[in-house]
């Protein structure tokens, strides 16, 4: 894996530098739970939502351009249908994000990294594998404790829709699996982009009034979240997958709650309590054993061949 590289205007990517990339890209990702609670306390969601997508659409429009006009009519369904996707996740998370901290949010609905591998065992129509089923107990276990409130179990509605967020970012992730596969993947992620900006203004005018920033700190935040978690972020982590597995990838996912967390406690002074801090890092931890679980059987697998090959050799 080291040896191999791809080259991208002739500069070697080694998988050092696509881990570096994958780390930069998630962190800027997590930002956006703190972007947005701060963005939504004077804007409706769908318009939030809206300006950020439409914006970042128009930020990524020069540089797919070519690509977009070359789409068939099959690539801009498909594009449809992940911006469909994803749009029911964003919308969860941000009006989720109305009555529930960042960091509570970002935990719970990256417990989708859990709901990923049952949901396609259920499509493949086998059981969860053992470390699956470990890591999904643990991180429920998790769950309970960061929603436990005065001593009984409470899921408030924005904790719901977090969870909600987070059954929908699954089933985004196993489409995204799916399609990506039989189309090209910048330019489905150009078109996704583009149709959830285009949904939310439906919602907008559907749920609520649609209004803009109207102080230069609002369009700030906007402009943050719309070239950083959403032009960078969205776009980039398949090119920063490429180079590495996906158990690391897995394992560096868990980086985004951690840092929701710490901005949380910077800019929004939230703080979890013992409770909410024990339940985080069962969720941490059912996130990264399964990965850590199946890295762990590779390296015995493969030691046991080594040790067989220096068997027949002597």
């Amino acid at each position: 894996m080291q040896g191999r590289k791809i080259y991208i205007k002739n500069r070697a990517f080694s998988q050092k530098q696509a881990e570096i990339l994958l780390v930069l890209v998630i962190l800027a990702r997590s930002t956006s739970f703190v972007m947005t609670k701060i963005g939504i306390r004077d804007m409706g969601t769908f318009s939030l939502l809206s300006l950020r997508f439409l914006i970042a659409f128009l930020f990524l429009l020069p540089f797919g351009w070519k690509r977009l006009r070359c789409a068939s009519g099959r690539t801009l369904f498909r594009g449809m249908l992940l911006g469909a996707a994803f749009f029911t996740v964003m919308a969860a998370e941000v009006s989720g994000l109305k009555t529930t901290d960042a960091s509570t949010v970002a935990f719970l609905e990256n417990t989708a990294i859990v709901f990923v591998p049952l949901f396609e065992a259920v499509l493949r129509r086998k059981p969860p594998k053992v470390p699956v089923i470990v890591s999904s107990v643990i991180s429920l276990l998790g769950v309970a404790l960061l929603t436990l409130k005065s001593g009984s179990f409470s899921l408030s509605a924005g904790e719901f829709l977090c969870l909600m967020a987070a059954i929908f970012y699954a089933c985004s992730i196993i489409l995204t699996d799916r399609i990506s596969r039989k189309d090209d993947p910048l330019t489905l992620g150009i078109l996704q982009v583009g149709f959830i900006g285009l949904y939310s203004i439906i919602a907008a005018f559907l749920f609520e009034t649609p209004d803009i920033p109207a102080t230069f700190s609002e369009w700030g935040i906007i402009f943050i979240l719309a070239i950083v978690c959403s032009g960078f972020g969205f776009t980039l982590q398949p090119l920063a997958q490429s180079r590495t597995t996906s158990e690391r990838a897995g394992l560096f996912c868990a980086i985004s709650p951690a840092s929701a967390t710490v901005l949380g406690r910077i800019f929004l002074n939230e703080s979890l309590g013992l409770m909410g801090i024990l339940g985080t890092l069962l969720i941490l931890l059912g996130m990264v054993s399964v990965n850590i679980m199946n890295f762990i059987k590779k390296e015995k697998s493969n030691n046991e061949v080594r040790k067989n090959h220096s068997i027949i050799e002597t």
